[in-house]
């Protein structure tokens, strides 16, 4: 990855940056950010809408009555209706997967969570997922935001990796420690 910043990973943060302090300052923060999370969800399953706002040639005029509807339906602040249709004037609304990303990464920093990622080799129950990042909070006194997934090519066990730190108690790699110290010997 290179270190500069390309334009669409700033314009997608000053854009972020900007929803988030006229979120903050209109004490509409909880609001803002839960609505963004729905609309990040419908605008990734919803082909139409997503290809709809990707495409250069849609005209304002059809984009901005597109953003009136959706706020009308979800019942949008009108800051956050006023963003959107922003966007779509300066020609920026297909920024706005990035942005509401960008805009949620700022709200986990202000929250201070912590991201952490837990892999198993099966499906874990919702309980156990919710100790294990119970667990986590405590241990390092901070709010964890847990993102889980399956590998089953892990064969057994868990790896769990909170900020830099990577605890890998699958059998895959006992197995492949095992084969370097074969190796070495």
């Amino acid at each position: 990855m290179s270190i500069s910043k390309t334009f669409s990973s700033e314009t997608s943060g000053r854009y972020a940056s900007a929803i988030f302090e006229v979120a903050e300052e209109a004490k509409e923060f909880d609001q803002t950010e839960k609505d963004l999370r729905s609309i990040l969800i419908l605008y990734n399953s919803n082909k139409y809408l997503s290809d709809f706002i990707k495409n250069p040639t849609q005209n304002i005029k059809s984009q901005e009555s597109l953003i009136l509807k959706i706020s009308e339906v979800m019942g949008l602040s009108k800051n956050l209706k006023n963003f959107l249709l922003l966007l779509v004037k300066k020609r920026r609304i297909f920024f706005i997967e990035n942005i509401i990303k960008r805009f949620l990464e700022l709200v986990s920093k202000k929250k201070g969570m912590v991201k952490a990622s837990l892999v198993s080799s099966k499906k874990l129950l919702e309980n156990e997922i919710l100790d294990i990042s119970n667990e986590i909070s405590k241990s390092i006194k901070s709010q964890v935001e847990l993102k889980y997934s399956i590998d089953k090519s892990l064969i057994s066990g868990i790896k769990l990796q909170v900020g830099s730190l990577l605890v890998d108690s699958s059998l895959k790699n006992k197995i492949k420690k095992l084969k370097m110290q074969m190796i070495e010997n």
